[in-house]
């Protein structure tokens, strides 16, 4: 109930353009008298016409002037029109005379008219009864623990034992007038409602098929995702709420027990002196049959929707088959001719696509070899021997182990500087593990060097001296 919905419903909703239409009188009272108040489905369109001209005839009559110039199957075909929508227009099965209609939107715009009068009489215990009862209901049938239901059915069996043993002993509770007056406004009511109803079901109904149509219509994906969702089911509309709810209505409806039943009620409820005091409408004794009747129709038509979007979804895979099978043909055509083709011998064959081109100014400019300068002195046998195990005890730093150490820190981090990785793997050979660290992250693992940030490295040497080593900011990545 926002404004955007409201200017929108204002605009579009048939019930409201019906309420602001300039001859809103003239249309609410004829389309009353001719389909709501007789409950009639479908008129002809001659026969409407009919008595749209005695309506307007009798109008002209009291006003002593034309009120309504144009002719009455011109206000038929507006008021079926898709700007107004007040009106149904289609042709039955086997007749070449289209009928008209009354669609639920009017229905709800002329109830809410006859609401507007007063009313001389508002029941509230009936309604607070039959709020009960249907709470009542549903807690009865959601219940799961069976020792709940049983002890339920007890307590009604209890209290109807109580009321039985009363009647034998001759006292019996009365309804007062006042309370038979409002049950039998509420069913009155409530019946009227229901014969309503089906013209909103019948145009729910419509509105499903219609949406099922467009989304088939409008389906991008494979054509065995539609069939799992369109034909998974076994009806679309029968499958709905508003489906089930209506065939389980006319499944009690079409008992001949139920019929004779409702038959005898309503015959013994309108011969109570209260009721013949409201005089209350004899089409409410045949209002059973005006279900039936009603459910007929909206029964035909969902069955009609139901084989219809049959036939289109037959329709739309016969079309996808189709094509299938002409692509099949045209592949197999191009086959047999392919294999009358003779096959020759090729006169020429390359290598490759493309030819390796090696241009010469791909190639590195001459560079010169380094010549060593070699220094030949002689030794002095007076000098101080030189040990043999110098040449082994030369500086070997492990690579395998540095990279190691850098592979354990990125385990519990996304990043380490080589600050911090010394910090927890201090340098044991110095600075040539140091130089091994940077080799590493410039060679082989992944890292980054900040030249605009510097970090301080700091260690101890084989003598027990403090060293630090200045250099960019290093950092290994996982």
């Amino acid at each position: 109930m926002d404004y955007q919905q409201l200017s929108t419903q204002r605009r579009n909703h048939p019930a409201w353009r019906l309420l602001a239409a300039d001859h809103a009188p003239m249309i609410a009272s004829f389309l009353h008298h001719h389909f709501i108040a007789p409950n009639i489905r479908t008129i002809a369109r001659q026969q409407l016409a009919s008595h749209l001209d005695d309506h307007l005839y009798h109008l002209h009559e009291l006003a002593g002037e034309v009120l309504f110039p144009k002719s009455a199957t011109a206000y038929l075909d507006d008021w079926a029109s898709d700007e107004r929508g007040w009106l149904r227009k289609y042709y039955p099965s086997g007749q070449d005379e289209p009928h008209y209609d009354l669609t639920s939107p009017t229905e709800q715009a002329i109830e809410w008219l006859l609401g507007l009068g007063q009313r001389q009489f508002i029941g509230t215990e009936s309604r607070l009864m039959t709020v009960f009862d249907l709470l009542r209901q549903i807690i009865d049938g959601t219940e799961l623990n069976p020792r709940t239901r049983i002890a339920e059915l007890q307590k009604r069996k209890a209290a109807i034992d109580a009321e039985i043993a009363q009647i034998a002993q001759g006292r019996l509770d009365m309804m007062e007038p006042t309370q038979i007056r409002e049950r039998f406004l509420q069913m009155s009511s409530t019946a009227r409602e229901l014969l309503s109803d089906f013209r909103a079901v019948e145009h729910n109904f419509r509105s499903l098929d219609r949406s099922v149509r467009e989304r088939i219509a409008t389906w991008e994906g494979s054509k065995g995702e539609l069939l799992q969702e369109i034909f998974g089911k076994r009806d679309v509309i029968a499958d709905s709420d508003e489906g089930k709810s209506f065939r389980a209505f006319w499944d009690l409806l079409m008992s001949p027990s139920r019929q004779d039943e409702l038959t005898a009620l309503l015959n013994a409820v309108m011969a109570l002196d209260p009721v013949r005091e409201l005089a209350p409408d004899g089409r409410l004794l045949r209002i059973h049959y005006d279900w039936l009747e009603a459910g007929e129709v909206t029964q035909r038509t969902v069955a009609r929707l139901s084989e219809q979007l049959r036939r289109y979804l037959d329709d739309q895979a016969w079309l996808e088959n189709r094509r299938i099978m002409q692509l099949i043909r045209d592949i197999e055509k191009k086959a047999l001719d392919a294999r009358a083709v003779v096959e020759h011998a090729a006169f020429i064959d390359i290598d490759a696509a493309a030819p390796n081109v090696l241009a010469p100014m791909d190639r590195t400019l001459f560079t010169p070899p380094f010549k060593p300068v070699i220094l030949q002195g002689v030794l002095d046998d007076a000098a101080e021997p030189v040990p043999s195990d110098a040449l082994f005890e030369q500086v070997y730093v492990d690579r395998l182990k540095l990279a190691s150490n850098i592979r354990r820190a990125l385990q519990e981090r996304k990043q380490v500087s080589l600050a911090a990785l010394i910090a927890e793997y201090p340098l044991e050979q110095g600075l040539a593990e140091l130089a091994t660290y940077l080799s590493l992250a410039t060679q082989e693992l992944p890292s980054v060097i900040d030249d605009t940030q510097e970090e301080t490295i700091h260690w101890t040497d084989a003598q027990g001296r403090a060293r630090i080593a200045t250099v960019p900011l290093l950092i290994f990545s996982a």
